[in-house]
């Protein structure tokens, strides 16, 4: 068995997310169902593991030494995301979608935990196949993973994986014709103006960098773009740093979370200290990039280690809940889902994509909504209010209330 230290960890973890995206090239379908690069060529490595396993002849040893600190990194990012500026610049329509996710979460799992006491298991089995991997993704399922296993949950992460594949898959093939039944069962139609006409200024602005990005003049000498991707570094650093304090006193009050929780809720106090006085310049869309590669990584590594024989025995309760889940949100996108969001063609593609982040990922989201468009043209409205809440408000809110059922269940 080859034995692989941290610095050969994290680069065969990158040669393996490489090939992922190669994947994704050479077979389109995975990405036209949005299955992420680093969720691919992790579970190639991960089917290897178990084929060798079943021949007793383990390949590898790896040091996931910086795998916590890279999902920590991830979080901190969707923290800094939180912005309260941003809430009220999405106006009304942000502020009722957010609310419909942040519900529906709640649904999946006390549906998820209802199904699996029927099936004489664990609530928080149920939890892990609810919010945890659904509205979560595979990012969130294998950062709670640890903390499921030790609340009694075996084999956490494999589940955690299977869920959330099931529901990236099951969200791209089902948004589209819940869209299309809405449009037509109602007789709808685009609005006629241009893209840009649809929305106001502001709205292009945050759509365009999804954050007002405050171009800070870097010091003589220094290069522009070096400079602010260090100040934004810096920024998630020190973010995770005085999270570690934070979590530390949560824990100090007897409280489960993980631990990325502490540093998350130091990002939005950040976020929305600079929003208020500008005093850090921080760029969203500089952070996103920081907390997309360290999620990469984060992934690939995680998944590069997974145990999928831990699934055995698991697939009858797991094929329920999520048909299960699946029929739920599809059921509550014909209603209240569209109703609320204003019985209009806008409100109609925004409930397919409602559909595909709270099964799978925003990437989901944004190609059902694309796929509706093509045929029934703009929806721009939907285009801003669906990945604002999927890509950033909801996130925060989910990581709050999977907490809760931790401590509840």
């Amino acid at each position: 068995m080859l034995e692989l230290d941290l610095v050969h960890t994290v680069a065969f973890g990158g040669l393996v997310l490489l090939g992922g995206y190669a994947l994704q090239r050479a077979v389109p379908v995975f990405g036209r169902l949005n299955i992420p690069a680093p969720v691919l060529g992790g579970l190639i490595v991960a089917v290897i593991a178990l084929i060798a396993r079943g021949r007793g002849a383990p390949l590898f040893q790896f040091d996931t030494t910086l795998q916590g600190p890279l999902n920590i990194a991830f979080f901190t990012s969707i923290g800094f995301g939180a912005s309260l500026s941003l809430l009220k610049v999405g106006g009304p329509l942000v502020m009722r979608f957010f609310a419909l996710a942040t519900a529906f979460a709640i649904i999946q799992n006390l549906l998820g935990a209802g199904i699996a006491t029927l099936f004489g298991l664990d609530p928080l089995f149920g939890v892990l196949a609810g919010s945890v991997t659904l509205t979560g993704g595979p990012a969130t399922g294998l950062a709670f993973a640890p903390l499921f296993e030790k609340a009694g949950v075996e084999g956490a992460a494999a589940i955690a994986v299977a869920v959330a594949m099931g529901g990236i898959v099951a969200g791209a093939v089902v948004g589209g014709p819940v869209g299309t039944f809405l449009i037509r069962r109602h007789h709808l139609h685009a609005a006629k103006r241009s893209h840009h006409a649809a929305m106001p200024v502001e709205m292009q602005d945050v759509v365009e960098e999804r954050l007002p990005h405050r171009h800070a003049d870097a010091p003589a000498g220094e290069d522009g773009q070096t400079y602010t991707l260090l100040k934004n570094l810096v920024a998630v650093l020190a973010a995770m740093w005085a999270g570690y304090w934070i979590s530390k006193g949560f824990a100090a009050l007897g409280a489960t979370l993980p631990a990325y929780i502490g540093a998350m809720l130091a990002a939005a106090l950040l976020r929305n200290l600079d929003d208020v006085t500008g005093w850090f310049g921080l760029s969203q869309k500089v952070i996103d990039e920081i907390g997309s590669i360290a999620l990469s990584l984060f992934l690939v590594m995680a998944l590069m280690t997974l145990k999928l024989w831990d699934l055995a025995g698991l697939a009858a309760p797991l094929v329920v809940i999520l048909v299960a889940q699946v029929l739920l949100v599809a059921l509550v996108c014909l209603w209240p889902v569209f109703q609320v969001m204003g019985r209009d063609y806008e409100s109609a593609v925004m409930s397919g994509g409602f559909i595909g982040f709270m099964l799978g990922t925003t990437a989901n989201a944004m190609a059902v909504m694309r796929t509706l468009v093509e045929r029934f043209g703009p929806a721009p409205k939907a285009f801003f209010v669906a990945p604002m809440v999927g890509a950033f408000f909801i996130d925060f809110t989910n990581a709050l209330l999977i907490t809760a059922c931790l401590n509840i269940f």
